[in-house]
């Protein structure tokens, strides 16, 4: 498919153009751990210096992993005067379903906490490809199960929890999300899935756009869906709608979804497909595409307008379905 990408922001490209490169035209899996490697170059403050003053409290647990598998880890920020049963957000971190950790996502989650008044819980799943599906989501949907049956231990109230995720953790929280519903497990009251991977079959017009352009350019996003399918992956073979939800034929009874992209990534036409297949089951779903961003701006450019547009967004819609 010949296509022309959409333009970068120009100040968002200058962003980009400062980033170290990671990635050719081809990939395989000898690659993952160079590319686990390059990842350590975007080093996670300790979450003590994260939190600094804040009225924060941290906790590492380990909690029940799914039937027959390793226990989970997760990290837990809960406001340290917690008076009344609080709002949920149960995170699931980013990585193209081959590295990353639950750390990396404590900044954004503790603002969130800050703002909210909520309790907010960050897992820590198997990675592929040593661990393919349904490892990751299994693991992430067994850690929300443990956060519902924790509830009142952790001062969360069931009925206002939201699953979360950046990239491949977005994909998983809206397979975590078709989970709750056909397994008829915790109640959510929505769904943030930012910039999310939800399409093993690569083939709109913005999954071509980026090949070779962006922080996650095609042939990384073909590595990740390979790590995690293995040949399954962009065939005509069945892929559970749980690891890739844009393969799901029912989309209605889900929570409220809200669902962010870029307009220069190749993420921006799965993303608003499936909010548009949302809204034709009848769901509540509410989409925004940041003109002239990258996949993961709000990451690599924190100071940008279009970063502080963003996050007042999330911030409105997550008090909106929380009823604050």
């Amino acid at each position: 498919m010949r296509v022309r990408p959409v333009p970068f922001d120009p100040t968002l490209s200058a962003v980009l153009d400062a980033l170290p490169r990671t990635t050719g035209p081809e990939l395989s899996l000898a690659d993952v751990p160079k590319l686990r490697e390059a990842a350590t170059a975007f080093p996670t403050p300790p979450i003590a210096e994260v939190i600094g003053d804040r009225e924060i409290d941290a906790a590492e647990l380990t909690v029940p992993g799914p039937d027959g598998a390793p226990d989970l880890a997760v990290t837990v920020l809960r406001p340290r005067r917690l008076t009344a049963p609080a709002p949920g957000l149960y995170n699931m971190h980013g990585g193209g379903m081959i590295s990353g950790h639950r750390h990396q996502d404590v900044a954004r989650l503790a603002d969130l906490v800050e703002e909210l008044g909520a309790v907010a819980v960050s897992v820590e799943y198997r990675l592929a490809p040593e661990h393919p599906d349904p490892a990751p989501v299994e693991d992430c949907y067994a850690g929300l199960v443990w956060m519902a049956r924790a509830a009142a231990e952790l001062g969360v109230d069931p009925g206002r929890v939201v699953v979360m995720g950046g990239s491949a953790g977005g994909g998983l929280a809206a397979g975590v999300a078709l989970l709750a519903r056909d397994r008829d497990g915790p109640a959510l009251a929505g769904q943030l899935l930012l910039c999310p991977m939800l399409d093993d079959r690569n083939a709109t017009v913005s999954s071509h756009q980026y090949d070779g352009s962006g922080t996650w350019q095609r042939s990384m996003n073909l590595l990740g869906w390979r790590a995690l399918l293995g040949d399954r992956a962009g065939g005509t073979a069945r892929v559970s709608p749980y690891a890739a939800p844009a393969r799901a034929g029912d989309l209605s009874n889900l929570p409220p979804a809200f669902v962010e992209a870029g307009s220069a990534e190749l993420f921006r036409d799965e993303d608003v497909a499936y909010a548009s297949r949302i809204w034709a089951a009848g769901g509540q779903a509410e989409l925004h595409i940041w003109q002239g961003a990258f996949h993961g701006f709000d990451v690599f450019a924190p100071d940008h307008e279009v970063t502080r547009a963003a996050l007042a967004t999330r911030l409105s819609w997550l008090r909106r379905v929380l009823d604050r």
